[in-house]
Parts: C-alpha cells; structure tokens; sequence
C-alpha cells in the first residue's frame, strides 16, 4: 500500500504546479492533484503539470467542486452543459496527467430542506461515469457531509444504478457525518478506489496525521482484509502545520505502520 499526499494539503503554501517537489521531498509515493480554480482547469495547466510531475505517479484529481460539480445534476439544460464544459476539463486534464480516478462530490446538501433522490443521482452519475470513462477514467463518488453522498445508505441504494463508479472513503468526512467509517466500506464494497487520511484529537479536531488518536493500524488492516490496493492519500488543511517536515513525519508515520504489518 503506497502513501501518497494531497496537493490541496499545500493550498495557500505552494502553488499546485509546484507541489510535486513538495510531495517527493516530504516521501510521497504518488499524489492526488486538487485544481482550484478556472485558469487551472485550461489545458495549458494540464501541460504544466505534466511537465512538472517529474516522474511522480499522480493516482488522482479533484476539482474545487463546488464551481461546477453541483450544476451537473441541475434541471436546466443550458446550465448542465456549462458545467459539462468544466467537467470535461477536469477529465482531459487527468487523462494527460495519467490519473486513473476522479474525486467527485456532486451535489450539495448546503439548505437543511435538501431532498436528494438516489435513484436520480444514481442515474447521473451513470452517465458522468461514462463520459469519464471514454478519458481513461474512472468517476469516484466521496463521502462527504455536506454533500449528496453523506450516509452509507445513500450509497447503497444509489449505487444500482451507477455499478461501474468507484467511491472514495474520507475517514475526516465520515467522522464529521457522524457515522463509523466501516460502514461506509460496507456500503462500498469493491468500488473503493481511494483513501483520504487525516487525524484527530479526543475531542474531534482535526491534526497531522500520527498526532491524534484515530486508529490507522484498524484502517490498514481493513483495508487490506477487503482486498484495497489504492493508496492512502494524506489531505490536511495549511493551517494543520507549520512546517513540511511536519507533513514528511506524518508519511513515515504511516509507512511505518503499513510497514510493520499494521501494528501502531
């Protein structure tokens, strides 16, 4: 199992061009690269990062999702194909990087009357799934709390109807819906494609990995019992640290667990 960093760990430190040395230097072994902004989703940016990875295995994308991803499910036509537009960047840019998988959020659930069908996101995401598809990508719908895919159930029941997209787990994410994070492996199952770490303390705040008390060596081992051969992809905030060898601690950390057969 590879340890791998976020660029988004770096958002407002270093410019995300310039965060694969960054990742090298702190010991990661492939990255997820976060575009966030316009001017990143233009194929000149595609070709900078190409140019720039250097050999670094970039496993991942993820977009600033909230600027496009919820209007590919709108009602309007005009408005989905605007967003289209984006989507579509997002997946040539990741086609030219060679990453494998998109991190995906869709729809928000940002108003309390939200009412999200799993039917109706399950149908779409089918035909996002296979628009990635025809990019050499595989479309991955994450855990998160604000966002459609924020219970385990809603999973199980959208994934009927889009049974080729793959999911992300976000232990952070899972913590902050207030739910096991197993259960959202159960859900699932063999779609799992990626992992996004981060820690915390007692009380539920947010640390460095290998500064908190969340069990990796639990994680490791479920992981590997279900048959997971991604990596785990460190996603911190800048405010988390203060330092890059911070980050490069929290990597060792990690490897050293994997390393250890799962033992803390």
């Amino acid at each position: 199992m590879k340890v791998g960093i976020s660029t988004a760990t770096f958002f407002s430190k270093v410019l995300t061009e310039d965060s694969f040395s960054v990742i090298k230097q702190c010991g990661g072994e492939c990255a997820e690269v976060f575009l966030t902004t316009y001017s990143e989703y233009e194929p000149a940016f595609g070709d900078l990062l190409k140019e720039r990875a250097d050999g670094l295995e970039i496993y991942s994308v993820h977009s600033l999702n909230t600027q496009f991803e919820p209007q590919l499910f709108n009602a309007a036509e005009r408005t989905r194909k605007d967003a289209e537009f984006f989507y579509r960047r997002v997946l040539d840019t990741a086609r030219k990087i060679g990453a494998r998988y998109y991190t995906f959020h869709g729809s928000t659930r940002l108003k309390r009357t939200t009412v999200l069908s799993p039917e109706r996101i399950g149908r779409r995401m089918k035909e996002l799934g296979d628009t990635a598809a025809d990019y050499g990508v595989t479309l991955c719908f994450e855990n998160v709390h604000w966002a459609a895919f924020n219970s385990p159930e809603f999973f199980a029941e959208a994934k009927e109807y889009c049974p080729d997209v793959g999911t992300v787990l976000d232990i952070k994410q899972a913590r902050q819906s207030g739910r096991d994070w197993r259960e959202y492996l159960d859900a699932m199952g063999d779609s799992l494609k990626n992992v996004h770490v981060s820690d915390c303390t007692e009380d539920g705040k947010v640390c460095l990995v290998g500064n908190g008390v969340f069990p990796f060596a639990d994680l490791c081992g479920e992981l590997v019992s279900r048959g997971y051969e991604g990596p785990l992809l460190i996603e911190q905030y800048a405010g988390d640290y203060a330092s890059f060898d911070q980050i490069a601690d929290s990597v060792k950390y990690l490897k050293n667990i994997i390393g250890g057969s799962y033992a803390d």
